[in-house]
Order: structure tokens, then sequence, then C-alpha cells
């Protein structure tokens, strides 16, 4: 298709809509249009004048297979058709985007795309950033969750087979994935286990679907304030009950029945009495019981393990599977028609019956009797009739139905309480999986429930695209327009408004003789005016209803019956008084469980008593709720659920009815299209402004119709807006925003127009220039090729002729005639450049002359010689003036070096009159260069005074600082510890008094729960005794009917009951044994069970009412104790005020004494002694004080308890709230005791204001000795009891724990086992007796290990004590030689020798921590940087050496643990810092290697020198700990390069596939598409390759200067590159708009430049550069020719390190950028995948770019010995030594 060729649509009764080329212009006034069409027929198509209406524009190639269907420039429903078909059939994409829309074709095949890989993949993107996926749908609504705070629903709709459950569930995985709940609970796990339930109970296989769901369900997944998943709730619509009775042709009924049936044979469900599914009339009406490829045997223990797995007891289980089989066997049934044929039988020995009744537990006589008959109750009177054939069948069905449906329910809720947490929910985010529009050749009232759902959401998704292009167009500034959008409110209140569709079929059901046929016709009258609804024409029973999507008509017949769901009441009171609790409670509605209210203690005294003759129940308006009704109001609820919450949709298209995988019908398509709203967002759209581009992709797009000046300018927005304004004249076709330019429908595809043109006229000129050049280069090449034959032609004829040498002669002859008459050369031609132009003109006339010369050979000498003789005058005048030329340019030359020479003889003068002062310019520079030497002196000098005064002027500082801070820490101390005695008894008193709260509850609760249970089971056998007293009723009565008032209601009954889950039955076993062993009938009639219940309830009550008032004693009891505490408080605040007074006027006596007596005594001894006397008097006697606060306050305590007994403590209760308790006020002491003891302390307090006289009198000493020896004698009593009880509590409480350990133990050990069939239990017992024997054995092991570590060290010890008795033995010889010497010869001064460093450090034990903290934890990597790499590890070693050097294996444990435990310490608080990260692994592998090459071991000294062997340990084998360290250095290892990851990993996509690393390649970018405003982040993170490159050379400099290993670097470095490769080709795989040619240039670039680095770094032998070998052929596969099957070979044969799929998925990515490429055919992708047919790859798309190579740390030993480690101060290790 050349560009200028126009192409429309057209349509077409098979393919929808046909695409043909205009070849004739239109003229307005034409008739018909002259198109050819793609297989070149010519075709007219006739225009209608009227209207004027043109075939819809088809857009242009570059903008067919977009992502987005809002960026196509001409927008219908054609364009629309036919992107989605290029993209699911050429490009095999399911997914595209149309604006918020995600339309998701089912592509009947398992496709590779939602492995975990791709999950991660999507997460953390932006939705326009990747290909169209379900997952970019789940990320966006995540992350608008977490970032908006508001809760999200996804609305997945679409026909049955369209795909809608599968989507559903895999944005269900996304979510459990990326939100996986922080708990050990695995809440994910159960939310993705309901979905095998739900498809086992609710699916079933269809003609358009094998798995269809057939009912709607919403599922909240809540999230807690961190966005984790706490829980999930799921809610139900429009269960398909009809399916359990009916299934069409090549339809089955819903799985689980047949999944039973295919596990009938196992030993636990012998008793369902099953057998295959095609002996039950439910499971065969559909013909074939069995799905191509599916295992219903396989899935049924799916089921079972998610049962489990929710919590679904074992119990529950088989009743589950005991009411599936039953309704199975009710299918079975055979009725008979009686002769009369008005009524019907079953047989008793009917074997189905029989297995029914005994599964539900139900009476056999009853259920036979009330299958056949029905119960007729008027105001006075009650009919019992028989019932016929059909209406028995009827009936029959409608039981199974309704057991389903309350079967369903009950599951359904069962599900929610295993999903439902306590954890209070933040947030929460919707899936709702609901039915898609509906039409079928019979529609029924399902179907009519079904588009009234439509229609609601239609109304909702509408109003939302219409409110996101408002805010879109009010963000940018846009002029807002209203924009006409279908409003499909008049459809709806058709439907649901009063006395609407709904309103008049709830009324036609109530009227007793209400038919089908009346309905219609109500409806014909009553809306036959409305523009929704018409009435067929040849029918009167059936509606045609104008859905926004289509006409659809209802067949009415059915609706009457479906909408009452009518199941008689008989058959429900019969269930309800199952045996089987948990069948009873199915039927048993909310109104028949009682709740316990506090309403009911006054009524719990009364007797209910049973009237001989029941009254008539009066109608209950429950009941009367339809079907319709029901579906009305949850369909109102999930519409103000959705409403409240942001929604995303996803909309399915089923592509084919034969479900062949990639096939399109586009019939079908458009069908769903229309339905599902697509084409209406795509006309809202278009109506406004569709097309929209950001300011910067524009300018980059077009820049090539702008002019150079124009591109000059800074702004792009000016450039853009004057662009703009001179190509499109009329301005309503665009507007500008804040960021973006909008546009009208068709003006991308206009401006792509201008752009190709203005290409095509570039194409040209280059062409035209390169074409005109090549015919010169090659004319040139003729010419000379042509002058060569000439020359040597020429030159071939002149030596052929015979006048050759004669010609020479004269020539030569004349040359020489000429030399000696004139003394001038030849005349030769000058080419002087000065003269060009006139030396051509010369030459040219030579040769003229020269060739007239040669011509004329023949003629005589004499011509010759005037030929000559002109030559040579004309070569004179030639030279004379080149001569004159060169005289004139040499004396120009000449006058311009004599001025030349002049100046520079000038500069010669100066510079020698210069000498001179040079001479002194050198000594006042010697000068200058001594009094700065001077002065830098005096600066250090004075730095040295100022650094000295500055440190002592901080010192002293700090130590005033030290000081302060102490005195606080020990005022804060004391007050704490005042704090801490105050509280500690209020404390202990409030968790008890909340525990004892806490038991009452939970008692209270169990209490509650039992009553109910109890008011349930009243419940469930009163129901009984009805049912009986029915029976005996009718076993009375004769033929006929006779009057018999009753309370049951046949017509009456409500289609959902809600389910109770069921419990045990505490305190009426005893009854219920009763009513059994007696037998139904007379239990029945017995009304002592009915009492005893009764007297149950009051005994529950009493119970209660006791446990209140134990309760209010409870806290009557506190506020007194509490009182108590705060006297107490009281008390102990006075004592302490005055005990300070008593210290103080002591000291001051004492003070006043010793004054006293220095001044008497001041030379004399007895001073001092006098001194110490009173200092010791004064010592003991604060001693003692203090001693004696505590016993003061508890006898004042005491006192007041007394007092308080006689009502005199009453006016303190004011301060109760104020004051805390005291922990020894409950002490016991005789009151009389305390308080003669009280009056008399108080008298003491009195007389302590005159301490002088106290002393004076000796009256202190004798008061304090006495007190003394009472309150030593209570301490001892009082301490004594106190110890003693702490002891047994602490005693009891250890006890207590250990027993509730082991007990918890034994029960889950317990349930387990319970849980397990016979064999497993023996399995389980003997595998818990081995794991117990298996501990005992560990721990025996360890001991022995220990014991003989213990061994092998005393062993040691008493080698070297040995020694060491043997060197003090020798010593003390040399010494007693030494001393015989010493006496014999003079006395000689002995000097200490100065000795070598060894290569150890020391320090004491109690400066471990401060090494550490100074070594490790506040270690700053910029402090060592300027020393030995790995310093602390050396540091380390040495201390670890000298521990082993004196044999202490203690100092070592503990240094090599303090040290590990730093470290981790460090890294944890350091988990972002790469460099402190770098700095501990290179000193963590520093430190292993170091413990390696001084180990002793051979194999590690192989590069030692003698001097390191010299430093090896000698005691110690320190193995264990060099793993921990190798385990530590593969941790740090991992969190560097997590830290690293996470810094490099943002910047890979930008800069390696998005950034224009060559410049002159932008505009690569696919047009208009369109991303959403709420996805995209402020600010532009973009960045360039240079930004990777320079981060790469931080890691590499950082890890280089902190000494890591080189083998470690070139490890990371890999690492990274595998990650750099990974991250790129996932998005290049994932991204459409990157897989074009321009990319591929761009990315060779980029990996060139990666490598470039790697050389110049040296680390090509890391392998980094190996491992981009996928992405460097992923680049190559981008660039090479894709058309031929040479090209399919070299495409194969290149790339070997792609995977088919990947090949494959680039190739159908692959995107023309500009018009002249070409698309892949799917032809050679199908070539493409032949060739590769052979190839075992695996199926995975996408790289896991969170792989890590297993590291190595290879032994790397260092060359620096110990001893020649110099330490810096700038540790402040003064504390080690060195040895």
């Amino acid at each position: 298709m050349t560009f200028y060729s126009l192409w429309v649509w057209i349509p077409d009764p098979d393919e929808v809509w046909k695409s043909a080329e205009i070849i004739k212009d239109y003229k307005e006034g034409d008739k018909s249009l002259h198109l050819k069409l793609e297989d070149d027929t010519i075709y007219q198509y006739p225009v209608d004048l009227k209207t004027n209406q043109l075939p819809f524009l088809r857009n242009p190639d570059i903008l067919v297979g977009e992502n987005d269907l809002t960026a196509l420039s001409y927008l219908h429903e054609p364009a629309v058709l036919h992107n989605l078909k290029v993209r699911f059939l050429e490009s095999n994409h399911i997914y595209t985007y149309c604006g918020i829309v995600l339309v998701a074709i089912n592509p009947y095949e398992q496709l590779p795309i939602y492995e975990q890989d791709v999950i991660y993949a999507y997460s953390g993107q932006n939705m326009g950033d990747m290909d169209p996926h379900i997952f970019a749908v789940a990320e966006e609504a995540y992350k608008q969750m977490a970032r908006d705070e508001k809760n999200q629903s996804i609305i997945v709709s679409g026909e049955s087979g369209a795909g809608k459950t599968v989507s559903a569930k895999y944005a269900m995985r996304f979510f459990a994935s990326v939100g996986g709940s922080a708990s050990e609970t695995n809440i994910e796990e159960k939310v993705l286990a309901s979905s095998p339930i739900m498809e086992a109970i609710g699916n079933a296989k269809t003609t358009r679907n094998d798995n269809s769901s057939r009912f709607g369900k919403y599922i909240q997944i809540g999230f807690d304030k961190r966005y984790h998943i706490i829980g999930a709730n799921m809610r139900t619509y429009l269960l398909e009950k009809s399916r359990v009775v009916f299934q069409a042709e090549d339809e089955r009924n819903y799985h689980i029945f047949y999944q039973l049936c295919a596990s009938a044979s196992l030993p636990e469900f012998k008793d369902l009495e099953l057998t295959c599914a095609e002996d039950f009339f439910y499971t065969s009406m559909g013909g074939e019981t069995t799905i191509d490829g599916v295992d219903d045997a396989e899935d049924f223990e799916k089921t079972r393990h998610a049962f489990t797995l929710l919590g679904v007891k074992e119990s529950h289980q088989m009743s589950i599977f005991k009411i599936i089989a039953s309704i199975l066997h009710l299918g079975n049934l055979e009725i008979h028609a009686e002769r009369d044929g008005d009524s019907s039988s079953i047989s008793k020995q009917d074997e189905h019956l029989n297995n029914f009744c005994s599964l539900l537990g139900v009476e056999h006589s009853q259920m036979e009797h009330w299958l056949c008959h029905r119960k007729l109750v008027t105001t006075a009177e009650t009919y019992i009739k028989p019932m016929s054939l059909q209406q028995a069948v009827n009936a029959r069905n409608a039981l199974a139905k309704h057991i389903y449906a309350q079967l369903f329910n009950w599951i359904v809720e069962h599900i929610n309480k295993a999903l439902h947490t306590t954890v209070k929910q933040h947030s929460f985010i919707g899936v709702l999986d609901i039915y898609g529009f509906e039409t079928f050749e019979v529609n029924s009232f399902e179907q009519f429930c079904i588009n009234y759902a439509n229609e609601k959401l239609q109304q909702q998704f509408n109003s939302h695209v219409f409110k996101l292009e408002q805010e879109e167009y009010m963000k940018e500034g846009i002029p807002w327009t209203l924009i006409d959008f279908y409003d499909n409110q008049p459809c709806i209140d058709l439907i649901e408004a009063k006395l609407g569709i709904l309103d008049l079929l709830d009324e036609e059901c109530k009227v007793p003789k209400g038919t089908d046929e009346n309905w219609a016709q109500k409806l014909y009258d009553r809306h036959s005016s409305s523009q929704h609804f018409q009435k067929p024409r040849m029918s009167n029973t059936s509606f045609i209803v104008v859905h926004f999507a289509d006409k659809v008509e209802y067949q009415c017949d059915g609706f009457l019956e479906k909408n009452r769901d009518t199941v008689y009441e008989e058959q429900i009171n019969i269930l309800k008084a199952s045996k089987y609790q948990m069948v009873a409670d199915l039927f048993h509605d909310e109104k028949d469980s009682v709740p316990v209210t506090p309403a009911l203690k006054g009524a719990s005294s009364k007797i209910s008593v049973r009237s001989a003759k029941p009254s008539v129940k009066a109608a209950n308006k429950e009941h009367k709720k339809t079907v319709g009704h029901q579906f009305r109001n949850s369909l109102h609820l999930l519409m103000e659920t959705l409403n409240a919450t942001t929604p995303h949709y996803v909309r399915c298209i089923k592509p084919n009815d034969e479900k062949l995988p990639f096939k399109f019908d586009p019939k079908r398509a458009v069908q769903q299209l229309r339905a599902c709203g697509v084409l209406e967002t795509i006309r809202i759209s278009a109506a406004g402004y569709p097309s929209r581009w950001s300011y910067h992709d524009f300018f980059n797009r077009y820049r090539v119709l702008m002019k150079k000046r124009e591109i000059s300018k800074n702004d792009k927005k000016l450039v853009c807006k004057t662009l703009l304004e001179n190509l499109i004249k009329d301005p309503d076709k665009f507007q500008f925003g804040r960021t973006k330019i909008f546009f009208r429908a068709g003006q991308v595809a206009y401006l792509e127009k201008l752009r190709a043109d203005k290409f095509r006229a570039a194409t040209i000129m280059i062409q035209k220039t390169v074409r005109g050049w090549l015919q010169r280069v090659k004319y040139r090449r003729m010419r000379e090729a042509a002058i060569t034959i000439q020359r040597y032609t020429r030159g071939h004829l002149a030596r052929s002729s015979p006048s050759r040498h004669t010609k020479l002669n004269s020539r030569q002859s004349f040359a020489n005639s000429h030399k000696m008459t004139s003394g001038i050369p030849p005349p030769v031609p000058s080419l002087a450049p000065q003269r060009k132009g006139n030396v051509r003109t010369d030459i040219y006339y030579l040769e003229f002359i020269t060739f007239h010369i040669q011509g004329i050979s023949t003629c005589s000498f004499c011509k010759q010689s005037c030929s000559y003789h002109c030559f040579l005058s004309l070569g004179c005048d030639l030279q004379n003036k080149e001569y004159k030329h060169l005289n004139e340019q040499l004396s120009t030359l000449t006058s311009a070096y004599a001025t030349e020479v002049e100046k520079l003889k000038k500069e010669l003068e100066q510079n020698r009159q210069n000498q001179g002062d040079d001479n002194r310019l050198v000594n006042l520079q010697e000068e200058i260069k001594s009094l700065r030497l001077e002065l830098g002196k005096a600066h250090s000098e004075r730095k040295i005074i100022e650094d000295t005064h500055d440190k002592e002027r901080d010192l002293l500082r700090k130590r005033v600082s030290d000081l302060e801070d102490e005195n606080i820490l020990l005022k804060q101390e004391k007050e704490e510890l005042n704090n801490r005695i105050l509280c500690q008894s209020e404390d202990e008193f409030a968790q008890n008094t909340v525990k004892e709260n806490l038991l009452m509850k939970k008692e209270l609760e169990e209490e509650r729960s039992r009553y109910q249970n109890l008011v349930k089971e009243y419940s469930r056998l009163e129901q009984r005794y009805d049912n009986l007293r029915d029976e005996m009723t009718i076993i009375k009565q004769t033929p006929g009917h006779r009057r018999n008032p009753s309370n049951q209601s046949s017509l009456e009954s409500d289609s959902n009951y809600p389910s109770i889950s069921t419990s045990e039955i505490g305190d009426t076993e005893d009854a219920i044994q009763q009513v059994e062993d007696v037998g139904l009938d007379k239990a029945a009639m017995d009304m002592t069970l009915f009492l005893k219940l009764q007297k149950r309830v009051r005994e529950l009550e009493q119970e209660r009412k006791k446990l209140q008032t134990q309760l209010e004693k409870k806290e009557k009891e506190s506020k007194k104790s509490q009182v108590k505490d705060i006297i107490f408080g009281i008390l102990q605040r006075q004592e302490l005020e005055s005990e300070n007074k008593k210290l103080k006027n002591e000291l001051n006596e004492l003070r006043k004494a010793v004054v006293d007596r220095a001044t008497q005594n001041n030379s004399s001894g007895d001073f001092q002694e006098g001194y110490s006397l009173l200092l010791n008097q004064l010592k003991s006697a604060n001693e003692e004080l203090e001693v004696r606060k505590e016993e003061v306050l508890i006898l004042r305590t005491q006192i007041i308890k007394a007092a308080q007994q006689k009502e005199t403590g009453k006016n303190m209760e004011s301060n109760i709230n104020t004051y805390t308790s005291w922990p020894n006020s409950d002490k016991h002491v005789d009151a009389e005791d305390a308080i003669e003891a009280y009056h008399g302390v108080c008298q003491t307090n009195r007389k302590t204001e005159d301490w002088g006289y106290l002393n004076e009198d000796g009256e202190l000493g004798l008061a304090y000795q006495g007190l003394k020896q009472v309150a030593r004698l209570l301490e001892a009593q009082l301490q004594d009891q106190r110890r003693e009880h702490e002891e047994e509590v602490e005693t009891l409480k250890s006890q207590m724990e250990a027993l509730r350990e082991e007990m918890e133990k034994q029960q889950q050990a317990f349930f387990q086992t319970l849980q397990l069939s016979p064999e497993a239990q023996v399995e389980f017992g003997i595998q818990q007796e081995i794991t117990r024997l298996t501990n005992e054995n560990l721990d025996l092991k360890e001991m022995q290990e220990k014991l003989e570590k213990n061994e092998k060290k005393l062993k040691k010890q008493l080698k070297i004590y040995m020694k060491k008795v043997q060197d003090f033995e020798a010593t003390q010889a040399t010494v007693q030689t030494e001393r015989r010497r010493q006496e014999l010869t003079r006395q000689v001064t002995v000097q200490r020798k100065e000795k070598d460093f060894q290569g150890m450090l020391e320090y004491h034990k109690e400066d471990e921590p401060l090494l550490i903290r100074n070594l490790i934890t506040d270690l700053k990597p910029q402090t060592v940087s300027a020393t030995v790499p790995c310093l602390p590890a050396y540091i380390l070693y040495m201390c670890i050496r000298h521990a082993d050097y004196i044999n202490d294996d203690l100092k070592v444990h503990s240094l090599l643990t303090s040290t590990i435990n730093g470290i981790k310490k460090v890294l944890k608080k350091h988990n972002d810092d790469f460099q402190m990260t770098s700095f501990w692994l290179a000193n963590t592998s520093r430190l292993l290697h170091c413990l390696k090459q001084y180990s002793g071991d051979t194999g590690f000294m192989t590069q030692n020198t003698t001097k390191q062997n010299e430093h090896c340990l000698k005691n110690f084998d320190l193995t264990e700990y060099r793993q921990v360290l190798s385990d530590l250095s593969i941790q740090i290892y991992q969190q560097l390069f997590k830290i690293a990851e996470g810094m490099l990993q943002p910047m890979i996509v930008s800069a390696m596939l998005e950034n224009e690393s060559i410049q002159s390649l932008c505009g690569v970018k696919p047009m208009g598409y369109r991303k959403r405003s709420s996805s995209m982040v402020d600010g532009d993170n973009t960045y360039s390759l240079d930004a990777v490159i320079r981060q790469m050379n931080t890691f590499h400099s950082i890890m280089c200067d902190q000494g890591l290993d080189p083998e470690i670097i070139q490890q990371v470095c890999k690492q990274l590159f595998y990650m750099i490769n990974a991250v790129t080709l996932n998005n290049l795989l994932l991204r459409k708009d990157v897989c074009s040619w321009s990319t591929g240039m761009q990315l060779r670039y980029n990996i060139s430049q990666l490598e470039e680095w790697l050389r110049g770094k040296n680390l090509q032998q890391s392998g980094a550069a190996q491992i981009m070998e996928p992405l460097i052929q992923a680049a190559q596969l981008l660039q090479l020719k894709k058309k031929t099957s040479e090209d399919a070979e070299a495409i194969c044969s290149l790339c070997t390190s792609l995977t088919t799929q990947q090949i494959v998925k680039i190739l159908n990515l692959y995107t023309p950028i500009n018009e002249f490429e070409e698309r892949v055919t799917v032809a050679f992708i199908r070539n493409i995948q032949a060739h590769l047919q052979e190839r075992n790859d695996s199926p995975q798309l996408l790289l896991d770019y969170k792989y890590m190579f297993p590291v190595v740390f290879p032994f790397n030993p260092s060359s620096i010995t110990m001893d020649s480690i110099h330490i810096p101060a700038s540790l402040n290790l003064e504390f080690v030594n060195q040895v």
C-alpha cells in the first residue's frame, strides 16, 4: 500500500467489516464511491445523498497493533475490531487496553505468561510501562490502594466461556504474591484455596465453556496498614439452581456431583450408596458425563484438600458429601401416578428413598407422605391435598434445588469464617466475577436477571469513564464541553422502578391464580409506550427489552415459578427435624434461633405450655421475598460497594464458539464488544480529544517538520505550539494542556502523513544527490580511461611514423640554437599558484600550437622554423612575466625580513638590561622564602598552643558535663526507683483484676453459647413434635378432609434459609437420650423435657447473677485496698520528710560539736579521736535510720488499718485516684500493739524538734536501741514470710508453665492423630517416638562432646602447669646460683632490653565491650581509610592470637562471639549503606583468611614466610568459627548485592532501553500511546547509561578501597551484569514499544559501553560479558532481516542463548517505527517455530532476575606480617597493649 492511497472500511455480511482502497476522487454529490477491495475486485459503494454518510477511514499501518485502542487516530468499531484481530492472530497478544478497560480474549490455550517471574516483572511498574496484562491491572489497583488509601474493585465480566473466572483467579494470585501475609497464618493460601471449592460447587460444563461459573461472586481481599493480606470475604449472586434438576444437551450438572461419583469406590464413601454418574437422573440428562482432559477423581482430592486447608472438619465434610449424595438419590425416586390421575405415590421399598432418608436423618414415612401431598391452609380450615404426578415431580425438583442452594450458602459462609480475621482491616480490593450480557434463542428469568445486572454495571461504567474524562480535561486545563453519552437509566427504570417489570412480577406472584400470560398482558398494558419495551408481533407470551447492547426477547413461561422459588414447607419441616445437627441447621431461619438478649431476663422464669388446639401462624412477610426482590436488593448493595471504591475493568471476549485456540470470529467478537461497553468507551473518547501526546514525545516525533531556528529554542512547549498552529489551521482540532497536547480524531493520522511526506522529500533529495555523485565518479573514470587509451595510441602512432627521428633532431637543434643566442631556457609554461588563471590560458594556447605543429609534420623545414620562432617568442614573453612576478615577491620578503631583524635587535637589548634586575629579584625571593618559613614556624607553634588549650578546655568541659550527666542520671534513677516501688502494687492489682474479668467474661460467653444451643435444640425438638403430631392427625383422619386448624402454611416459603454452624450440646445429653429411649411418639407429648430445659435456663440465669455479684464484690474490695494503699503513700511521704529534717538537724549538731571541739583542742591528739568517733557514730546512726524507715512505715500502715475499721479514715477517699498502693501494706501486725507503737512514734516526732535536748539526756540512744530490737524482730519475720511466699509462687509458676506447654504439645499431637486414618495414626506414633529418641540421642552426644572437650582442655592445662612447675624449679635453681655469685661480686646496674613487637595485642577482659565498640560498632570506614586495608581484621586476629598464647579459651570464645554479633549489629543498622557493608565484607573475609593462614594447617601455609609461620595459633583449633565466619561472609555478600540491586535496578530500564545513547535515533517511541495519568509518578525518573556506569564505578572504587578480594569483586560485577541482562531482557519481552530496529541499535551500543567498562577495570575474566549474551542476541534479532527462509535459518543459528519462546515473543512484538519498515509476517514466525522444533528449551519466558550465583570465597593469604602493623591513635585503643 502506497502512502498516498486512502483506505476505508465498508460493511460485510461475513467479516462484519472489510477494507477497500479509494481509486477515484470523491466529489460532493457523487452517488457512489469507487473502491478496490483487497482481492483487487472493483466495487462501487453507494452513498446516501440525504445523510451524506461516508465509510469509516482506515488507520495508517503504523498505528495498527497498538497496545491501547484509544491511541488509534480514527476511533470507530471497524478500527477496534481490526486492531484486536491483528494483535490476537498475528502477535498472539490476548490483552489490549481500551482506555481504562483491559480487553482479554480467551486463547483457549495455556500461555506461559502467568508464572511467578512475570508477577515480579509487573510488580511496582506503571500501567503504561509494560504490555497489557491482567497483572498490570492488579498492580494498578494495589498501587492506588496504597497511594490514595482508597478501596479498589476489579470488575471482570464477559459471557460464559470468555475466561472471567481464570482472569479473577490470576488477579487474586497476584495479590497473594505481592501482598503476602506478614504472620504465619498464610491467609493468602486460604484465599486461593477457596477457588477449587467454589469451582466444584458452582461451576459446570455448558455448551460454551467446560468450566462455566453459574453464579456471580464478589471477593473482598482485606489488607492491613502495611498492605499485607489479612483476610477475605465472599458474596455470591444468583446461583443457577435449575441446573441441579435440568441440563441441556451436551451439558453437565455441577462438578461436585461427578467428582463424588468418581470417588464413590473409596472406603469412607461406602455408606453413600453411590455408583457412576450415568446411573443418576440428575447427572445424566445432558448425555456425556465426562470432560476431555479432566480427571474428576483427581479434582475431588483437590477439593477435599481445600476444605481441610480452610479448616472444615472431617465430620462436616462427610455431612456435605452425604447431602450431595442424597440429592442424587432424590432425583432417582420413582413417583407413580394413581388411577384417578390426580394423585401419586412412592413405593415404601424404594431404595433411593431409603438412602435419601438415612443420609439426611429424617423420618421415612413422613418424607414419603409429603413428597406426594401438600397442605392448603385457610383462616379456619386445613386441607391435605394429594399431588398429581407432574406436581409431585416438580415438588421433588424444588426440594432438590432448595437443599443444594442451602448447602451452597452454608459452604460460602464457612469459607468466609475461615477467611475472617480479627485484625482491623485498613483497606480492601474487591474482585467481581460476574456474568456478562447474555442473549440466546430462548431467554428466560435467569437471562433477564443477568442482563438487568449488566444494565446497572454499564451505567456505573459509563459514569466512571465520563468522570475520568472530565478529571483529565480539568487537570490539563482544557476547556470542558459536555459530552453526550448513552444513559441507560430509562431502561433500568423500566425494570426496577415502581410498577416496573419486577414489581409487576412480584405482584402477580402474590395473586393466588396468577399466570405468566396474565403477567405478560399487564406488561403490555403498562409499558407499551416505553421506548425500551416492545411487544413481539407473533407472540402474546413474550416481551422485548431494548438493552444497551442489543434487543432481547424474553419468554414469559416459567417466570412466575422461578421468581416464587416455591418449596413446600412440610418437606422443609421434616428436614428441620433431622437427627443430624448440620442438616437441621441448614433449614433453620434466623427467627428460629433466638439470640440471648437482656430482654429475656424477665421472661426466663415463665413456662410456656403448648395449647392442645394450636392457633394459626401469622403470615410471615419475610417468607414473601421473591427471588427477583432478593436479587434487586443484593444488586443495590453491590452497586453501593462499587461506587465507594475505585473500579478497574476487565472485559473478557470469547473469540469463537468452537473453543479452538487462536481462531477469531469477527461476528462473535463484535457482538461482545457492543455488549461489554468497549465501544461506548471508544465513543466517549472520540467525542472529545482521544489522541494525547506529551510535549516531549511530540517534539521528538515531529521535529522533522520544524525549522532549524525553531528547534534551537529551549522552550519545547512554545516550539510545539508554533508548529501546530502552522500545520493545522483549525484551532478546534487540538488543545494545549499543561503537560499534554490533545488532538481530535484523525489529526494524528494527518500529522503522520506530513511527516511521511517530509521523509519522502528528504529521501528523494538524498537519492538524487547520491545518484549524481555516482554518475560523476563513473564519468571521470571513463574519461581518464579514454585519455589513457588516446595517449598510448598516439604514442604508438608517433613511434611508428617514418619522420620520427627527423622531428627529434630538428627540435634538439632548435633548442640548442635558442640557448646559444639568448641564453634563455626553453619556454616552459609556469604553473605558479598566484597566476593559475593566466597560466591555464597560456597552456591552452601552447597545447593548441603544439597540436597544430604536430598536424603539419609534412611541411617544409622553413615552415617548421617559422613555427618554432613563433613558439620561442611566445615563450619568452611568458618567461618575462614570470620573472617580474618573482622579483616583486622577493622585494616584499626582503623588506619584511629587515623589519623583523630590527625588532629582534631591540628585544635583545632590553633583555640585556633586565639581567641585572633579575639578580636583585632572586635575592628578594630568597628573603621572602626565609620570612615565610619563620612565619610558618610561628603559626605551627601557635596552632600547637591553641590545640593544647582547646584540648584542655574540652577535657574540662567534658568532665563537667559528665558530672552533670551523672548527677541527672542519679536523680532519674532515684525517681524511677520511687515510681517503680509505687507502681508495682498497682500493676499487680490491675493485672489480677483484668485476668479475673477476662475469666468471668469467658465463662459468661460459654454460658451464653450453652443457652443458645439449648434454644436451638428446643426449636428442633419442637419442630419434630409438630411433624409427629401432624403425622398422627393424618393417620386418624378418614378419607376426604376434615376441619383441622393448623399453623402451617404451604404457600409461604423462603428460598434462602440462613446456615447456622453446628456445636456440641453439653447439658441436654440426658434429655436427648431419654427421648431416644422412650420413643418419638411419647417423647413428643412429654412436657417434662421442656420443663427440664426451662429449669436449666433458670439455673443458668441464677449462676450468671451470682457471677455478677462476685464481680461487684471484687470491685468493692479493690476500691478498699486502693484506699489503704493511698493512706500508706501519704504516711510514707510524711515519714520521709520528717526523716530528712532529723538528718539535717543531726548533721548540723555534729558539725557544731566538731567545730567547738576543734577550737578548744586545736593541737591535741584528742581532736582526731573525737572526730573519728563522731563520724562513726553518725555513719552508724544513718545506717540504722535507713533500716528503720521501712519498719516504721509498716507499723503506721497497720495502725491506719485498725483505725479504718473504726471508721476513722473516711476523709481520705478523695485521694483515691492520686496515690498508689504499697507492697507491704497487707502484712499482719496486732492492731493494739500497732496503735501503741504509732502513738509512741508520734510522741517521738514531736520531741525531735529539740535534738540537743535528746542528745544531752541520752534518750536518743535508749529509744533507738529499743526500737531497733523490735524492728529487727518484725523485719526478720516479714522477710522470711515474704521470701517463702515468693519462692513458692515462682515454683508453682514454673511448674504450671511446664505442664501447660506439655499439655499443648500433647493436645496438638492428639488432634493431629485423630484426624488421620488408623494406619497413619500408627505411623505418626512411630514418628513421634523416633523423634523423641533422636532428641535424646542428640542431647547425649552433645554431653559426650562437652565432656571430651573438657577432658582435652584439662589435659592441656595439666601439661602446661607441669611445664611451668619444671620451669619454676629450674628458675629457682638459677636464682640460687645467681645470688651466690652476687654475694661474691660487686653490685652492677641491670638495664632492661627493649624487646621486639611479637604481633600480639593484650587487653583486659573487662575492656572487651570497649574494644568491640571502638573497633566494630562505632567505627566508620573513613577512620581507617589511610591505613592498611582490613586493619580491624588484623587487630582482631592479634587479640585472638594473644588469647591463644595465654591459653584462655573463654577469652577466645567471648571475643569471637562478640565480634560476630557486633558485625551483625552494624550490618542491621546500616542495611542500606553499600560502603559500610563492603567494608565489613572485606574485614570478615580477611579475618577468615587470617584464621586459615595462621591455623597451623600445612595446606594454608604454603605461601607463608618464616616470620608469618611464627605467628600461627598454638593451642586452639578454630575450624568451627571459620565456618561461622564463612556463613557470615555469605550473608554480608547477599546484603551487599541487595543494596547494589536496590540502587541500580531503577536505572536499568531507562538507561538500557529508553534513553537515547545514540543521538539522532530519537522519535522511536510508538505514537499516541496513552498512559493513565493516575499511574504516572510526578517527576522525570529517567537515567542515562552514563549514570549506570558512574554507579558501577562507585561500587568498584568502594570495593577496591576497602581491600575486598579481587575474586569477590569479580563475582559482584558478574551478578550485577546478570541483573542488568535479566531486567533489560524481561522488559524487552513485555514491551511492544521498545521492540524495534532502533532499540536494537541502542542496545548494541549500550552493551559495547558496558563491555568497554569491564575492559577498563580489568574484569574480563569475571564472566560478566558472557552473561550478557542473551541480551546481545536479542539486540541482533531486532536488527536482522526477517523475510526469507534464509533469514530464518540465520536467526536460528545466531540466537542460541535465547529460548524458542523468547525468539517468537520478540518477533511478535517487533514494531515498525517508520512507514518504510515492514512487519514480521505470521508465515515467517511459523517458519522460525518449525526450525526451532528440535530444541528442548525451557518453556519459561522471562529470566529470574533475583537468581544469585553461588558465591565462593577463595583463600587469599596476606603478605603482611602482624608485627609490621601500626595501630593509629584515631581508633582509641589505648587500653590495648602490644606484646
